[in-house]
């Protein structure tokens, strides 16, 4: 069994972030089971709860994408939940045909995802379950948190948006971010913000913050503000990239996000925007999970 648990221990290190969580994706439940007599794995998918809300209405359409690694060809699938944050769905997989030393080789992975009927699905959360490590004869059941894909961990920011509309001044506030993606071989990163005004596909203005040295997690507490008259607000946006400066090399995107009525980079971005425009001279802050380019 030492043979078979070194292979999966080099497959775990392949997959598996044992880096605890950088923000909250929410938990799922499942549990898993072993049929010796007809070499048969067997999932239940039972719910998730705590969700994170991937569509304007404050809610998602979660559904779980079930596959074990690294057969990445059969995946299952289970049903879409709609507009839910605690999804319960209660469906079970069998896997046939897996010799008790087969499983010792593979990483079962569920991976929760946003349905949307216009565009691609969007990533909610995953988990990573090696199998050398479950005792299979125990029948467990487990609650494990979401982590967002790697690539998608390049840390959040914090903004806040407000509009005038009786002097035409759009305010931008980059208040702080945490957890943002190291850069540097020293593990850190020395992050600022750069903020674009857009009309369109036309860059009109730029601003940025000061230079955060060796931070993951920098306090801005820049405030940036833009000439916008009321009858461009719906047709304008906000560009922000989360950087690293480089004294020798060129400056890294860390992540970016984009604020406006039609192109935002996201369901949360578009809700922030129409928020600041619904409520007039009231700042409307948000977490937001930056994006890689």
């Amino acid at each position: 069994m030492g043979f078979w648990q070194s292979r999966s221990l080099s497959l775990v290190d392949m997959y598996i972030d044992n880096a605890e969580p950088s923000e909250s994706c929410g938990q799922i439940q499942f549990s898993i089971e072993y049929d010796f007599e007809k070499n048969t794995l067997i999932l239940k998918v039972m719910q998730a709860k705590d969700l994170p809300a991937m569509d304007l209405t404050g809610t998602s359409d979660p559904y779980v994408k079930v596959v074990l690694l690294p057969d990445k060809k059969h995946k299952l699938e289970t049903k879409i939940k709609r507009r839910t944050l605690n999804p319960k769905w209660n469906e079970t997989f069998y896997f046939e045909g897996f010799p008790i030393q087969k499983l010792q080789t593979r990483v079962l992975h569920l991976h929760v995802f946003d349905y949307d009927r216009f565009s691609k699905d969007d990533s909610i959360g995953e988990v990573f379950v090696p199998l050398c490590q479950i005792d299979l004869t125990s029948k467990p059941v487990y609650w494990r948190a979401l982590k967002p894909p790697p690539k998608y961990k390049c840390g959040e920011v914090l903004i806040s948006l407000c509009y005038h509309p009786a002097n035409s001044l759009l305010t931008l506030t980059a208040i702080k971010a945490r957890n943002l993606k190291a850069k540097d071989i020293n593990g850190k990163s020395d992050p600022y913000v750069k903020v674009w005004l857009n009309f369109g596909d036309k860059r009109v203005e730029k601003r940025k913050t000061p230079v955060f040295p060796c931070t993951l997690d920098p306090v801005f507490n820049e405030i940036f503000t833009f000439h916008v008259p009321w009858e461009k607000i719906r047709d304008c946006s906000l560009d922000v990239r989360v950087m690293d400066f480089d004294n020798i090399g060129r400056n890294e995107l860390i992540g970016r996000l984009s604020l406006s009525s039609k192109n935002s980079t996201g369901t949360l971005e578009t809700k922030h925007w129409q928020d600041m425009i619904a409520k007039p001279r009231q700042t409307v802050l948000q977490w937001h999970r930056l994006k890689p380019e």
